[in-house]
């Protein structure tokens, strides 16, 4: 099944940033790229307001001249590129997530149209990265410019949800041709000699890390990095500042959006300062 890298487009410029990101990650996949608009509001703006119309509105000129113009610009920098535009009758949010289950990877802008300007994830955003049946790349900060050539970061605490994170930060590293860097995070504020022993296990826990993924990426540049806080969160967004993407892991589907996504995860997809991957099996079709 040759799953596409799903971006989706709205016309606002955080939007059409995820589209060049999601074009170089359908590049280095060498899968087709598909820029999906859903054009019906979340809150149902758009369904016909006559109770005895049940049809559903027509996909608009104006949001298919704005996919194309977008699709024209991607295939020009990416000639090898199958880009394809699709308008879909649904909420934004709803429709990535339906998208992600047949997707490789589904890529979305940290805030797109309305919304309040004091969240730093907007709501589309935070369905989608908490709810989609694979893995989301949130591409933010979109005001600052990310070096391509960067590390991948990923935090490791022992947990299950980490080693599927390194897993897909490694694939991710060895297609991009950089270094990953493999964190973790020893508290500061406990005692002496329990900060000892953390830093000892954090050691432990690096080297094996390291090692097993020495072992299935040998060709891969791999470093350890003991991080020093009382706020595990806050220390690794501190190092994303460095990092070309950092990788989270996540709790699963279905539930609360907001028990998907450990307080770390969460803290990094909305503080990172870089593009954030949340690590996800892909959902089985067929």
């Amino acid at each position: 099944m040759n799953r596409p890298v799903v971006v989706g487009v709205d016309g606002s410029p955080e939007s059409l940033v995820a589209a060049e990101h999601g074009a170089r990650a359908a590049a280095l996949r060498s899968r087709p790229l598909h820029l999906v608009h859903g054009y019906l509001h979340p809150l149902g703006y758009g369904v016909p307001v006559n109770p005895y119309d049940l049809g559903l509105p027509e996909p608009s000129d104006e949001a298919r001249t704005m996919l194309e113009k977008a699709a024209a610009d991607l295939r020009g920098r990416w000639p090898e590129l199958t880009v394809e535009v699709r308008q879909v009758a649904g909420g934004p949010g709803a429709t990535l997530v339906e998208e992600s289950r047949r997707a490789e990877l589904v890529v979305v802008g940290s805030r797109g149209l309305g919304g309040f300007a004091g969240l730093l994830l907007g709501s589309v955003s935070a369905q989608v990265a908490g709810h989609a049946h694979g893995p989301v790349l949130v591409v933010r900060p979109a005001d600052r410019q990310v070096a391509a050539d960067g590390p991948v970061l990923v935090g490791l605490d022992g947990s299950e949800l980490a080693e599927l994170a390194v897993g897909q930060a490694a694939e991710e590293a060895a297609r991009r041709d950089v270094p990953l860097v493999l964190a973790h995070v020893v508290a500061v504020d406990a005692r002496p000699e329990d900060t000892a022993g953390g830093e000892q296990g954090a050691g432990r826990l690096l080297a094996e890390t390291a090692a097993t993924v020495r072992q299935r990426h040998p060709e891969l540049a791999v470093a350890e990095r003991v991080l020093r806080s009382a706020e595990p969160a806050s220390a690794l967004v501190e190092a994303s500042a460095d990092a070309a993407l950092v990788v989270v892991g996540s709790r699963g589907r279905g539930g609360f959006a907001g028990l998907l996504l450990g307080s770390v995860s969460q803290a990094l997809v909305q503080h990172a300062r870089c593009p954030v991957l949340v690590a996800r099996p892909h959902a089985h079709t067929g």
